[in-house]
């Protein structure tokens, strides 16, 4: 069957003519055979454009093995230094550990680099929390006779000075202390505003000022000259090279506040301090003299502070006054040593911890520190809390929070060791604040024999002479057999006194 189309003629093969005159180009490529192995190229192998080859790699050097240090012998005097400096008895509250450690790192490099190991006295040698402590007390005594001279000198004279030093420290020139202040380096400063020259409202009026300042200035200098001519510093103690060992055999000793360096001659010995506390127990039960006893008492404190003695003795000698002063109702000196015990205890050197640990539940209860009270409590611990007196003390707070005066008052008559001291001081406020809500709730009387028992007072006497002492004497009121108090109508006396007694609690030596 012929086909409608007309039949495609195919190119010419290539390099001939074609049926219409044309020469035919040759193809762009180059027939390659598949290669059989990877031994053999094929007969017509046209090889890839070859990529130029990265650089070889630089050469490798092969580690440099360190030298191993060489071990240092230390010798034992050095060996015990270290261990010296680090005893709890020799550790010090006002430098801190880390500070510690790196004055003892530098002063045995030090030594090491100077091959001065061995021929130091490290016996002898200041421990390196006893080196900072001197170097910081040259440092404050420097500055404080730097500061002696700048008053000394007068106003003028030590603000010149102050300038030249600072502008040396800087690396500034001393023509710096007299030069033009800022404000005066380009004029004056009326000069540089813009006013009507028939007014002047700036000129006359400074020049009034300046001058009137300077004379008031000039008179002041006058009237304190001679007070800064014979001013003379007040002698600071000197740092010493060690703890100072007591030589003085007095058993009895007043209490004075250092004002040098203490001298081994009037410190007492701890063997000499521990028959000076059984004398003054002795003196305590007899005489109870406490004007005496806490004279005597600091004056021990004293010579156990200036030997840096911390041992199971010195937290005796500190309990025994914090106790005695409870007892005279002494805040200030039972807060000092409270406060010294709270740092001995933590040395884990005995004493009495849980005791005190109560003790200082209720003083904060007593000065309303919320803070301190909560700080307290977070630091208890579960075996702590089981305690009998921590235990009352916690009921306490308990009882307090919820406004629960019958639970107070039952703890309040039955308070271990001498926490009742420090409960007596905070009972007349929570007896008034329970007679304000007892004249709410109790109308419109109730027996005075009531009010005793709910109060903890010892007897009806005590109880009715509470109530007078707050202008409460109209409210007794003897019914049949028995003395009764008009509650219903004692609302606003014992609501302004209490109000009165919760306005501010003002405590010497409060922390």
């Amino acid at each position: 069957m012929n086909s409608p189309w007309p039949m495609i003629q195919q190119p010419p093969p290539p390099g001939t003519q074609g049926q219409y005159g044309y020469q035919q180009p040759p193809p762009a490529y180059h027939t390659v055979q598949v290669r059989q192995s990877f031994n053999t190229q094929p007969l017509h192998y046209v090889p890839a454009i070859q990529q130029p080859l990265p650089p070889p790699p630089p050469p490798t050097m092969a580690p440099v093995e360190s030298a191993p240090r060489k071990k240092i012998d230390w010798p034992q005097p050095v060996r015990n230094y270290v261990a010296r400096s680090f005893e709890p008895s020799n550790l010090l509250d006002d430098i801190a550990r880390p500070d510690m450690e790196a004055k003892l790192k530098q002063t045995i490099t030090e030594a090491t680099d100077n091959n001065t190991l061995g021929t130091i006295d490290w016996d002898n040698l200041p421990l390196p929390q006893q080196m900072i402590r001197q170097e910081r007390a040259q440092a404050a005594l420097s500055w404080q006779q730097e500061s002696v001279d700048l008053r000394m000198g007068g106003m003028t004279n030590g603000y010149t000075n102050a300038k030249k030093r600072k502008s040396q420290e800087i690396g500034g020139n001393d023509e710096d202390s007299s030069a033009t202040p800022p404000w005066r380096a380009n004029g004056r400063f009326e000069d540089r505003i813009t006013y009507d020259k028939r007014t002047k409202p700036f000129q006359d009026d400074s020049h009034k000022n300046t001058s009137k300042f300077q004379k008031n200035l000039e008179k002041r200098q006058k009237r304190f000259q001679n007070e800064y001519k014979a001013y003379k510093p007040s002698p600071s103690p000197e740092p010493t090279s060690g703890p100072v060992v007591g030589t003085c055999q007095d058993l009895e000793k007043r209490y004075l506040r250092l004002t040098d360096a203490p001298k081994p001659e009037k410190v007492r010995p701890e063997h000499i301090l521990r028959q000076t506390l059984d004398l003054l127990k002795k003196k305590w039960k007899k005489e109870a003299n406490y004007s005496y006893i806490c004279d005597q008492f600091k004056s021990m404190r004293q010579d156990l502070t200036v030997q840096r003695i911390r041992n199971e003795f010195t937290v005796t000698v500190y309990e025994i006054h914090a106790r005695i002063a409870l007892e005279k109702g002494d805040l200030g000196e039972y807060n000092q040593c409270q406060t010294q015990l709270r740092a001995l205890y933590a040395q884990n050197l005995g004493g009495n911890p849980v005791e005190f640990k109560a003790y200082r539940i209720l003083y904060f209860i007593h000065t309303s520190n919320r803070t301190a009270l909560n700080d307290v409590l977070a630091d208890l611990t579960t075996a702590e809390k089981e305690e009998k007196a921590i235990k009352h003390a916690l009921d306490v707070r308990s009882a307090l929070a919820l406004g629960n005066y019958h639970r107070f008052f039952r703890l309040y008559l039955d308070t271990p060791n001498m926490g009742a001291y420090l409960m007596d001081m905070f009972v007349v406020r929570q007896r008034l604040a329970a007679l304000a809500n007892m004249c709410k709730a109790y109308k419109p009387d109730v027996t005075l024999r009531f009010i005793t028992e709910e109060l903890g007072f010892e007897s009806d006497g005590d109880a009715a002479q509470f109530i007078c002492d707050y202008n409460g004497q109209t409210l007794l009121e003897e019914k049949g057999d028995s003395l009764r108090f008009l509650s219903g109508k004692g609302t606003q006396i014992f609501e302004a006194a209490r109000n009165e007694a919760f306005r501010k609690v003002d405590i010497k030596g409060q922390i």
